[in-house]
């Protein structure tokens, strides 16, 4: 049963740099790694894909041809991808199966968050190609320095959730950067997203958005507030030890931790899983009480 992460974020977000830079810490450590490039715009890849849907479908190509705009035609391509499943199952049946699989997505959030294409996409990766998927979703650490941009991340971030239906692990990326500015909270207010309302009464005094909006901001924190499932890691992708720590965590998520390989289990993976109990307990309290 290979595993894997669905790797997605924002424009900018770093999940090119984030497939290439975890591919190679997982090579370094003895794991064999696919990555499948599912980003019919993504031309300049740093990686060797193992599946590219380009070799399919070109975003570029698509634009010409259906006569679409950008977004339009990151739709149809999403789409010819669905209705041609089958392409994606032969590929994939050309894969090491015991790599671990690297899904890069493309950047329009609506993928994720309310269209169905990426739902089906991942429905029959888990059914027919017996994948362990994870969501990662990736959002720029800098987004931190902006109440409105840090909102409308959380805001993404549990709409993915809910609309994919899979372990979620919310990165914050290019943590490494965030040390050049001073934010209005510290970190773990972030990472935890603990109470908006200081994050709202902040943008209120500091003028970033016009008073009228308001009402609309309170809205959407008490909305967040009442679906309290969103928390953030944090990602130095050229940090060794920081990459370390997330892939701790993901490796929880989707279950590799607790994998058996021919009835011996893994030492590495006897540890972790007893550090995801004592983990997972925790988890429960925070949202339980």
């Amino acid at each position: 049963m290979p595993f894997g992460q669905l790797v997605f974020g924002h424009p900018g977000s770093g999940k090119t740099t984030y497939c290439n830079g975890l591919a190679q810490y997982l090579r370094s450590i003895g794991r064999k790694v696919a990555i499948i490039n599912l980003d019919p715009a993504n031309d300049s890849l740093p990686y060797e894909a193992a599946v590219d849907v380009r070799t399919l479908i070109d975003h570029a190509t698509c634009m010409q041809e259906e006569s679409l705009g950008p977004n339009g035609a990151f739709l149809f391509c999403l789409d010819y991808l669905r209705t041609n499943q089958d392409w994606l199952g032969d590929e994939l049946d050309r894969v090491n199966p015991e790599a671990y699989l690297l899904f890069d997505c493309p950047g329009q959030v609506e993928l994720y968050t309310n269209h169905d294409v990426f739902r089906d996409l991942i429905t029959w990766l888990q059914k027919s190609a017996n994948v362990r998927l994870c969501a990662v979703h990736l959002v720029d650490s800098l987004y931190c320095r902006n109440g409105p941009h840090f909102i409308s991340a959380v805001l993404v971030s549990l709409s993915s959730m809910l609309q994919l239906e899979l372990p979620h692990v919310n990165v914050l990326s290019k943590i490494d950067l965030l040390k050049n500015y001073e934010l209005d909270f510290q970190l773990d207010y972030y990472t935890e997203v603990q109470d908006l309302s200081h994050l709202v009464a902040q943008i209120a005094t500091d003028g970033t958005i016009p008073p009228r909006f308001a009402k609309l901001n309170t809205a959407l924190t008490d909305l967040i507030d009442e679906f309290p499932h969103v928390g953030f890691l944090t990602l130095d992708i050229e940090n060794r030890d920081s990459v370390k720590e997330l892939m701790t965590e993901i490796d929880k998520a989707n279950g590799y931790s607790f994998q058996v390989y021919q009835g011996k289990k893994d030492t590495t993976a006897q540890l972790v899983a007893t550090a995801a109990a004592t983990m997972e307990s925790h988890y429960l309290d925070r949202f339980q009480t």
